[in-house]
């Protein structure tokens, strides 16, 4: 089952493993799901279940952390993922504003991927960067901060010219 990952997701899964007491390994499945997930793109079931068993965990506890986490894509996402936090501090900021914005630009809804597979649209809860919204989680690793719609469209415009 581990053969589902390269060996390079391997040695960063073992780096993780390694920050824990050998009888807490699977103290590093978060870690581990973003590694398989940065290789694989989303995490099948089949991904899941190799994590558990590298990690010697139940494949249900594995399935746990990876439904709780809005940052785990358990089904395929266009190139980049776009995940605007909508709680209601961001809400009261200008973020359903973006977010209605977006969704209008892409011709897509929150949990959508456009046509040609290029953005999906996802809705966060709190990124704790209230005081910078709307903001923006660009593929879970790049966060924009004082999304307006100028701001919007550049990014837009940013990530179409880099596909």
């Amino acid at each position: 089952m581990t053969r589902m990952l390269s060996a390079e997701s391997l040695r960063k899964i073992d780096r993780e493993i390694a920050k824990y007491p050998p009888d807490q390994k699977q103290s590093a499945v978060m870690a581990a799901l973003i590694i398989a997930q940065d290789e694989k793109g989303w995490l099948a079931t089949e991904t899941l279940d190799a994590v558990a068993e590298i990690l010697g965990m139940p494949p249900v506890a594995v399935y746990e952390v990876a439904t709780f986490y809005n940052m785990y894509n358990l089904e395929p996402t266009g190139k980049y993922k776009l995940t605007v936090c909508t709680c209601l501090p961001c809400g009261l900021q200008g973020s359903l504003d973006a977010a209605d914005y977006l969704k209008h630009k892409l011709g897509v809804d929150f949990n959508e991927t456009t046509a040609d597979g290029r953005f999906t649209l996802k809705e966060g809860e709190c990124m704790g960067a209230c005081a910078m919204s709307p903001v923006v989680l660009v593929n879970n690793k790049r966060m924009c901060d004082f999304m307006s719609k100028e701001r919007l469209d550049a990014l837009l415009d940013e990530l179409s010219r880099s596909a």
